[in-house]
């Protein structure tokens, strides 16, 4: 007999209605490593199958080779996913960062080529990937929210914004979720940004909810990948972080789960409007993770969980200080 699916979260009052876990594809083609192409549209397939709904992507992962990837990987599939898209981050053709561009021309020409490399005619979550410092962010929203009118957009989301900018584009048009960093080891949305989005009816796509790969032992291995960098794995860093994930093992193993189960776990606790993105690129750690949904935690095993890992405790920035610098959820 299947066992029964898990409860639906809504996504803010204005968003879709998803299943409790996300797929992040970013990992399928960008910061990583080499990928399998094959493996990762079977891995997108086998989420679908298991009732997966909402897909994340950006249009400049691999300058649009996520979107190809996705699109080949709906082809038959059309009607079974929700896809969130970010947009506005600029690349050159060696990979290199050139700024950001959310000008409300810039929106509308974005959306155009992700709809074609998606094989779509429309997006069900459309969010700028980071702030632009040149562009109000209401005319950003306002230039979605025309395309919204237009069809070619469902819902509107943000992604790694501050409560100041959060206010400002809610005042133009509803949105739907924040995209943003939240784990064990980086809590810091819990202080001014939850609450708002609380009271302003926001919901949250939480990416990051392993800290790349850090709570479950992970290490930089393959060439190109961006793990390298930053700063929690590096050095002294990652070997004061190595006893917090010492920590989180003692408290999985007396649960008989592992330490990645039990960090997606956390996150579903904290709250029914919160929706973890896995970044499974393999059908193997896609099932990892589905299995959390089966981890019941207590009240008293998220604070056990929580005093294992203080943020104090954790050595190094969750990105490189350029970066932190350019996050306005950081400011």
């Amino acid at each position: 007999m299947d066992s029964p699916q898990p409860q639906r979260r809504q996504l803010g009052t204005s968003g879709p209605v998803v299943f409790p876990l996300a797929l992040g594809c970013m990992g399928m083609s960008d910061f990583y490593g080499p990928a399998d192409e094959a493996e990762s549209i079977a891995t997108i397939h086998a989420a679908l199958d298991a009732g997966v709904t909402l897909l994340d992507t950006g249009d400049y992962y691999a300058a649009g080779h996520n979107e190809l990837l996705i699109g080949r990987a709906l082809r038959d599939r059309r009607d079974k996913a929700l896809v969130s898209v970010k947009f506005g981050a600029l690349r050159g053709a060696d990979g290199s960062w050139l700024g950001m561009d959310a000008r409300p021309s810039a929106v509308r020409n974005f959306l155009a080529y992700s709809l074609t490399r998606l094989g779509l005619d429309h997006v069900d979550i459309y969010r700028p990937g980071r702030l632009d410092p040149n562009v109000p962010i209401e005319d950003t929203v306002g230039a979605i929210a025309d395309l919204v009118k237009a069809g070619y957009v469902r819902a509107i989301g943000l992604s790694e914004v501050g409560p100041d900018t959060i206010r400002r584009a809610q005042a133009v048009h509803p949105i739907s979720d924040l995209q943003i960093e939240y784990s064990l080891v980086s809590r810091s949305p819990e202080t001014q940004i939850f609450p708002l989005l609380s009271e302003l009816g926001i919901g949250v796509t939480a990416y990051g909810v392993l800290s790349r790969g850090l709570l479950s032992g992970s290490k930089p291995s393959a060439a190109r990948d961006f793990r390298a960098h930053l700063p929690r794995f590096r050095g002294e860093n990652r070997e004061r972080n190595q006893r917090l994930i010492d920590a989180l093992q003692t408290l999985a193993s007396e649960k008989g789960v592992t330490v990645s189960k039990l960090a997606i776990a956390w996150v579903l606790a904290k709250g029914p409007d919160i929706v973890p993105l896995i970044g499974a690129r393999k059908r193997s750690q896609l099932t990892e993770s589905l299995d959390a949904l089966q981890i019941e935690l207590s009240p008293a095993d998220v604070a056990r969980l929580e005093e294992a890992v203080p943020p104090s405790a954790v050595a190094g920035t969750r990105y490189d200080e350029h970066q932190m610098r350019m996050l306005d959820s950081e400011r």
